[in-house]
């Protein structure tokens, strides 16, 4: 599946010129703020209150934010993360994109026991299904079916989930 966005043209100007024409400069203030104090933060369970708390994001109990993950900074309640899930080192989360001639908001879902590798990106409007595991340096930019492994850039399916299931029961 492809990236689930709207897209909003603008005129004139590159989108970026538009920002606070689309979010409030006071909202991005407060945002930034907030993510940069729970980029730095070693306690997860404080990272968690503040995204709930001042960034109104979904996130699931147990689920853990690295050191160093940056999340949209715009739009952080267009993003979803699932119980007991795993946000690798310096992972970006994006929900918005400012282009030429339009910008796009799009959600992100990522779902229960699911594993970001560290430096890896999602785009806006993916969805990351249950237990899928997407390897570092990912460019997340469509959606991960649940229980897969994926990787690269550009990503690619490394395996699907019945493939890693016979891969585990042969390890065994």
């Amino acid at each position: 599946m492809s990236r689930r966005t709207t897209r909003y043209p603008v005129e004139g100007a590159n989108s970026l010129w538009h920002v606070y024409k689309t979010v409030p400069f006071w909202k991005v203030v407060r945002n930034f703020i907030v993510i940069q104090l729970a980029r730095y933060t070693p306690f997860l369970a404080m990272k968690n209150w503040l995204y709930r708390t001042f960034l109104r994001m979904k996130v699931g109990e147990q689920a853990s934010f690295a050191l160093m993950v940056m999340l949209d900074v715009m739009f952080p309640e267009k993003i979803s993360v699932g119980k007991n899930t795993v946000i690798g080192y310096n992972t970006t989360i994006l929900a918005h994109e400012y282009l030429i001639k339009e910008y796009r908001l799009g959600e992100v879902q990522i779902g229960n026991e699911v594993m970001i590798g560290a430096n890896s990106t999602i785009l806006p409007g993916v969805h990351i299904g249950d237990g899928a595991i997407v390897s570092a340096g990912t460019l997340v930019h469509k959606d991960v079916p649940a229980g897969s492994f994926v990787g690269g850039n550009p990503m690619r399916l490394i395996y699907t989930k019945e493939e890693r299931e016979e891969r585990e029961k042969q390890s065994v």
